[in-house]
C-alpha cells in the first residue's frame, strides 16, 4: 500500500507556483493535518524499522520536517544536507548544476562515518538532481545509500534516470 488515498487529499495542488506553468505540489498540507503527517511517519517507519540504518540525512528544509521523527523513533542521528554557508563547523561541498544555473549543498564533514548505511530523506523528488548531489556528497564522505525516500514523486520529469544506481521509495507518485 502507498497511502495515495490516505495523503493525497491533504497534498495541495497550487497552480502556477513558483512560476506560470508549474503545479507545485506543497506538503505543507499534510503538516496542518496531524492524521494525514502521523500517516507519513508511520508508513516511513513501517519500511525502515530493524533495517540496518544508522543514519538519516535529510534535505533542506522540508527533507527536515519527515526525517527527524523517523530518525528520532530509530534512533539514530540526523546528517543535515544544507544550502551552501549554513551549517557552522568544518563542512564538505557538492556543487551541481540547476536548469539555470548551479547551487551547492554541504555536510558537517563529521556528521558521516565511512562505511555507514544511510537513508536520504526529502519530501519531494522532481528531477532528482538536488538528491543526486546529496547522494554523491554523502558518498564521497564515505556512507553507503541504503535508500532514498520522499512524500512524493515526480516520475513524468524522470528523476529515475539520475538516480538509477539508488533504491527510491515514495508514497505518492504524481504523472503531471
Amino acid at each position: 500500500m502507498r497511502g495515495e488515498k490516505n495523503i493525497d487529499f491533504a497534498i495541495r495542488k497550487v497552480k502556477d507556483f513558483p512560476k506560470k506553468g508549474v503545479l507545485f505540489y506543497d506538503i505543507t498540507g499534510l503538516l496542518v493535518n496531524p492524521d494525514a503527517f502521523n500517516f507519513c511517519i508511520q508508513k516511513m517507519i513501517e519500511f525502515y524499522e530493524g533495517r540496518a540504518i544508522k543514519r538519516v540525512a535529510a534535505i533542506e528544509a522540508r527533507g527536515f520536517l519527515f526525517a527527524a521523527p523517523l530518525a528520532y523513533h530509530l534512533g539514530v542521528p540526523i546528517v543535515l544536507v544544507r544550502k551552501k554557508n549554513k551549517l557552522p563547523g568544518e563542512t564538505i561541498k557538492k556543487n551541481y548544476s540547476l536548469e539555470y544555473g548551479e547551487d551547492s549543498i554541504e555536510i558537517h564533514k563529521s556528521d558521516v562515518l565511512p562505511g555507514e548505511k544511510i537513508l536520504v530523506v526529502d519530501d519531494l523528488i522532481a528531477t532528482g538532481g538536488t538528491l543526486a548531489a546529496a547522494c554523491d556528497l554523502l558518498e564521497s564522505a564515505g556512507a553507503e545509500i541504503e535508500e532514498i525516500f520522499a512524500v512524493i514523486g515526480l516520475p513524468f520529469l524522470n528523476y529515475m534516470e539520475i538516480l538509477a544506481k539508488y533504491k527510491i521509495t515514495t508514497l505518492i507518485e504524481y504523472d503531471e
